[in-house]
Order: C-alpha cells, then sequence, then structure tokens
C-alpha cells in the first residue's frame, strides 16, 4: 500500500479566506496541532508577502518538530531569499516555488513565451536548490496548460532539482476523469517523472476538489495538498479530513493511506473552527455535528440492531464519541477535565480553573449540559488566552486595559430608545455609565462600552449563533470590530445573548490593545 504524503496549507491558503487571519501565537497554536495529526509538510505562510507572515513563517519553523515546514515564494530571487532566511532554522525546511504555466496566465499575466516560461521555473527551482534540498515547484493553472507544454515544464524542472512537482486546479475547473488523464499523462510522457513526488492542490469552485484529489491518487501522485475544514481562497480548498478519511474507508480501491492519525481530526477541526471564527456546518462530511447523527425512526432502528447499517466509518475514528456525558450543577472539577479530554482538549490547570468556574455559573441556568456546551466555553477561554509573540509595547497596553463585565441593567421598549447602565472592571476600580440611544440593546451596550473604555472602535460583523438545541440554549456571539483600520475578533458565549454580546465586544477591545486605563 502507497503513503500518500499529506501537504497541509490551512496557515497559507487556508488563511486566505476572508476573515480567517490568524496572529503568530494562534498560527503556531494551529501548526503543532497539525504535527500531532501527522501532516508531512506544513505551509506556514508566504514569507515575502509581509513582515508579519515572514515572522510566522520563522516561528513555525523555529518551534515545529516532526513535519517539514514550507514556505511559499515565486520564482523570483527575493522571495526566494526571504523563505530561506525565515526557514534557516526549520528542521526539515521546504522551499515551495510556483509560476503560472497556462496560456491566459502567460499572455494576459506574465507576458511570457512558452520558452521563457519554462526558463523562468527552471531558474527559480535551481536557485532555491542553492539554499533547500526539499525543493517543490508548482505549476500554477496547470489543469488549463496544454499538456505538451506541462510535461516539458515538469521534465525541466525535475532536471533542475525539483524534488516534489504540483500540478494544481487553481480554478477548481477540472472533472475527476480529466485529473486522472492529466496525472496519467505525466507519468507516461515524462521520462524523469519516476525522480520526483507528483501532487495536486485542487480548489473547490465547482464542489469537486476532493474528488479530483483522489482520481489523481488513483492516477498515481503521491502528494495532496488540502486545509483543516477545506478553508482556501474562494470556495476553499480540498478537505484534509474528507481526503484523508476517504483513502482510509476506501482503501479497497485506492490501496493508499496516509500518517494521519485519525482520531485527531475532530479536536484539530474545531481548533482551527474556533481561532479563524470560521465555523463547521452541521452537515460537514467527517467532522460536521450531524456527521454521526441520526434521527430518523428506520436509521435508528438499523442503528440499534447493527450500526454499520448506516454508518461507514466509526464516531471514534475521527475524534467523535458516539454518547454525550450529560453533566450538571452538582458535578465536579474531576468530571470536567475528564469529559474535556475526551473531547480533545487538554486544559491546563489555570485553563480548567476558569472553565470550571463559567461552567457552574452554566449549570445554574440550564438543566443539562452537552458536549457542545462544554466546547463552547472552552472555545471562549482559547480567544481570550494572550499573545506571547505580540510587541511588548503592545503586551504592556493590553496588561493594562483588560476590561470584563461586571452588570448590566438594560430597558428596551417599543417605539423608544433603549436605556442601559454599564459596569465594567478595569484592575481594582469597576466604571459605570448610563446612557440612551442606539438602534437595539447591542447597539446601546457597544456605546456604553465605547464610552467607558475610550476605545475608538467601530462593528464590521455581528453573528449569533445557539450552542445546542433547546429554549435554554447558549448564545455564542462572534464580532468583528474595527480600530484604525485593523480588524480585531471578539467571542462571547452565554444563555443570555446580551450577555454574551457584550463579553464579545469587550474580548475584542481588549485584544485590539485600543482600550484606555482610567
Amino acid at each position: 500500500m502507497r503513503t500518500i504524503k499529506i501537504f497541509d496549507t490551512t496557515l497559507r491558503d487556508g488563511e486566505q479566506s476572508p476573515g480567517a487571519s490568524m496572529n503568530i501565537s494562534e498560527k503556531l497554536q494551529v501548526a503543532n496541532a497539525l504535527t500531532e495529526l501527522g501532516a508531512d509538510i506544513i505551509e506556514a505562510g508566504f514569507a515575502v508577502a509581509s513582515p508579519g507572515d515572514f515572522e510566522s513563517v520563522r516561528t513555525v519553523a523555529d518551534t515545529v518538530k516532526g513535519s517539514s515546514v514550507c514556505s511559499l515564494a515565486r520564482c523570483v530571487e527575493k522571495d526566494i531569499d526571504a523563505a530561506a532566511d525565515a526557514l534557516k532554522n526549520a528542521e526539515q525546511p521546504r522551499i515551495h516555488v510556483f509560476l503560472a504555466t497556462s496560456p491566459i496566465h502567460r499572455e494576459y499575466k506574465l507576458r511570457m513565451t512558452t520558452e521563457k516560461n519554462i526558463e523562468s521555473a527552471v531558474a527559480g527551482v535551481k536557485y532555491a536548490r542553492k539554499f533547500c534540498g526539499d525543493v517543490e515547484f508548482s505549476a500554477e493553472d496547470a489543469t488549463r496548460t496544454e499538456i505538451d507544454h506541462l510535461c516539458r515544464v515538469v521534465e525541466a524542472v525535475i532536471d533542475a532539482g525539483a524534488t516534489t512537482v504540483n500540478i494544481p486546479d487553481t480554478v477548481g475547473y477540472a472533472t475527476p476523469i480529466e485529473m486522472y488523464e492529466r496525472i496519467k499523462a505525466l507519468f507516461d510522457r515524462v521520462p524523469n517523472v519516476g525522480k520526483t513526488v507528483i501532487s495536486v492542490h485542487n480548489h473547490n469552485d465547482l464542489g469537486m476538489a476532493v474528488a479530483t484529489s483522489l482520481a489523481a491518487v488513483r492516477a498515481g501522485a503521491g502528494q495532496v495538498e488540502c486545509t483543516i475544514n477545506g478553508l482556501g481562497e474562494r470556495a476553499g480548498n480540498c478537505s484534509l479530513e474528507e481526503i484523508v478519511m476517504a483513502l482510509k474507508t476506501r482503501n479497497d480501491v485506492y490501496d493508499a493511506g496516509t500518517r494521519i492519525i485519525t482520531q485527531k481530526l475532530v479536536p484539530t477541526s474545531r481548533l482551527v473552527s474556533t481561532v479563524t471564527g470560521l465555523k463547521v456546518p452541521r452537515n460537514k462530511a467527517i467532522v460536521g455535528q450531524n456527521a454521526f447523527a441520526h434521527e430518523s425512526g428506520i436509521h435508528q432502528d438499523g442503528m440499534l440492531k447493527n450500526p454499520t447499517t448506516y454508518e461507514i466509518m466509526q464516531p471514534c475514528d475521527v475524534g467523535f464519541q458516539k454518547t454525550d456525558l450529560v453533566l450538571g450543577k452538582h458535578s465536579g472539577r474531576a468530571a470536567l477535565a475528564d469529559r474535556a479530554k475526551t473531547l480533545g482538549c487538554d486544559l491546563d490547570t489555570v485553563q480548567l480553573g476558569k472553565v470550571f468556574e463559567e461552567f457552574k455559573k452554566l449549570a445554574d441556568r440550564k438543566k443539562n449540559i452537552y458536549d457542545e456546551d462544554i466546547l463552547a466555553l472552552i472555545e471562549q477561554e482559547i480567544h481570550e488566552r494572550k499573545d506571547p509573540y505580540i510587541s511588548r509595547c503592545c503586551q504592556a497596553a493590553c496588561q493594562t486595559a483588560e476590561w470584563s463585565l461586571v452588570s448590566y441593567d438594560l430597558r428596551c421598549r417599543t417605539g423608544k430608545e433603549p436605556q442601559v447602565r454599564l459596569t465594567l472592571r478595569n484592575g481594582d476600580r469597576e466604571y459605570t455609565r448610563e446612557t440612551s440611544g442606539g438602534d437595539g440593546p447591542v447597539d446601546a451596550l457597544f456605546f456604553a462600552v465605547k464610552e467607558i473604555t475610550g476605545a475608538d472602535i467601530s462593528i464590521k460583523e455581528y453573528s449569533v449563533q445557539s450552542v445546542t438545541n433547546g429554549e435554554d440554549a447558549q448564545g455564542d456571539v462572534t464580532i468583528l470590530i474595527n480600530r484604525s483600520g485593523e480588524t480585531y475578533r471578539g467571542h462571547g458565549v452565554s444563555t443570555d445573548t446580551i450577555e454574551a454580546s457584550t463579553v464579545a465586544i469587550l474580548n475584542a477591545v481588549n485584544r485590539s490593545g485600543s482600550a484606555i486605563s482610567r
């Protein structure tokens, strides 16, 4: 059985999803989770793109052990220099150079002839090999490139020293049969193809990224580039969890597997969802909340008689539990810690204390506590964790500007402006304001927070989701604020949606470092 390399680009292509940007500590947290998951290669960013991207690649490269760490670069010397510099302390560095090869890109974007196209690709690979023995070349928009030209490019970059050659479906254009035929043609027509690993990086514009990636594997591809939860540009990329479980479940068809520890798929999915603020759809394959849920009576009857009647995978194989552990107000700290660990969250003493405090408050409000409630409390703790890599100046600002909610008194009436009395704590002092105005209760509280903290901010996005079913479900609030052109995310969870909204606003203010200690 062949082992397919998993090249994870959540930190690079995945972060390009609108609203999915991560700070350095969040990227490092995800990178460590990907290493534990078993990803062979982690693409940490595009080092030349910005100082922030360079620092992210450098930090991940300096820290991660056990997986290759990769930086993207155009076939341009300054890009490759930046990638090499950022990766210089990596245990297993890889430089990933790319150049578009399709007619539309050569003519309109690059203004290149076919000969110049090949020459530039070869030059990029050769220059990267001066710094790194592991060099990957990507022929951008390969599925819309003439097959004759693509074969010439692939042969030339292998001769130049490319250890991996990637054939991306950059715009999600190819069908599975077309992808199979294209990869097979490379194996049939490129004489030195055996000296490299053929890879694919397929986008999901037509909803076929996983299918085209599987077709490439059948044709001989040895690496698949993918992201957690299928994040990425536009409609996203091939989903890591789906490609991995498809290969595992249908081993009879593909005769191939991966190094991925599949029991960690759900915890890793939840971590990425938490740090990006992008929720996993309930019906998402493999890691969605409904992936192993059965409501139909016929299905339930079949499941009780034999689970394989309606489940082709076991929930425990991907990190789900078959049943919920019902916790209540009489449960202790040890029970909560055990349940959190079962759900894939290993909390330290400080984190457990904070989550337990909020858990006890929630247990007084709700009759039953579900897994999703516990995960929401844990995710809120992750959101509020300090970033150890921010500058000392910004860190000092955060240390002197941590605002928390003490109480609020809100009155809303039809046809009248809402009135609010808000009390916040900063350090050892409390501040209270009474205001009126706004379009509704959240708007009123937002302006009260601005008055007390002195933070010059505006709301970009505001969303509320129910964590579980029922009238006593927790409200999960995510908010994006704008301060001086920069966007900051806040998160709050409570059975009181207004309270959750206020906590989310304060969380975002504290993350922005814009609050003023009075």
